[in-house]
């Protein structure tokens, strides 16, 4: 969908600071978010890309003004509502009765199996690679992105719709995300890295002249030349011109 989160070749937000020495978390709540999220993700109580769907609805004023963990923590609210999980009323009481003068202690559970699981996942990771298929386009093929203004979500940045690159590496097929995140299966398809000269995407402007790298499924791209449909004749002038060309010539 065309939300605030894709801010991939937007410009006016300043330079990209980067902290030095930063900590894997600022806050203590963060550190909790992100358990929170290994947890209830871990148990598959939602996929991925159910929760970066519930991300890109947020406001564009909160996403904007909000850190990292706070998009994390807004995703995972909204989308335990959304399964049913949780209600909109009990958290925002909860979030009252721990904002009060005396908050009650915070709650804790003891599940070594579960965090065992957690742990392991961590470093083996949840691969989506979902083994070889036929791929429709070939390393150095050039390839156009479809122009597309989905309302769910995807995974193909606003920036290079429309444009054309080069397919420089095949992979294999992946979970299509813009069918994940809807409950509509995994519906895996061939993925592709695809470059994209600099000046392509943003013009004889564009600051340098590298390339850009991005992974796209099989279905946001087609064909970058195309030959052109002959547009079809109807049967009446297919009958004129038949008449036309058996005419014959008058005798002078």
């Amino acid at each position: 969908m065309n939300s605030i989160h894709d801010l991939g070749g937007m410009d006016g937000f300043g330079p990209v600071v980067r902290e030095k020495n930063e900590p894997l978390f600022h806050q203590t709540w963060e550190r909790r978010v992100f358990g929170m999220l290994l947890a209830t993700m871990g148990q598959g109580l939602y996929n991925i890309d159910e929760l970066r769907h519930s991300i890109e609805r947020m406001s564009p004023a909160h996403y904007l003004g909000s850190p990292y963990y706070e998009h994390w923590l807004a995703g995972l609210e909204r989308v335990l509502v959304e399964k049913g999980r949780a209600a909109a009323a009990e958290i925002e009481a909860k979030v009252r009765e721990f904002a009060s003068a005396a908050p009650p202690a915070v709650p804790e559970r003891s599940d070594p199996a579960l965090a065992q699981r957690l742990a392991q996942a961590i470093h083996t990771g949840a691969p989506t690679s979902r083994g070889k298929g036929r791929a429709r386009f070939a390393s150095g093929a050039r390839v156009r992105v479809l122009r597309m203004n989905p309302h769910g979500h995807t995974r193909c940045p606003r920036y290079v719709r429309g444009a054309t690159g080069t397919i420089e590496h095949v992979h294999e097929r992946f979970v299509f995300p813009d069918a994940h995140a809807h409950g509509r299966g995994e519906s895996p398809k061939v993925l592709y890295t695809v470059g994209f000269e600099a000046t392509d995407l943003w013009g004889p402007d564009a600051e340098g002249r590298g390339k850009v790298y991005v992974d796209l499924w099989e279905s946001y791209l087609e064909p970058a030349a195309r030959a052109p449909k002959r547009a079809a004749r109807s049967r009446s002038e297919t009958r004129r011109r038949k008449a036309v060309t058996r005419r014959p010539r008058r005798k002078r």
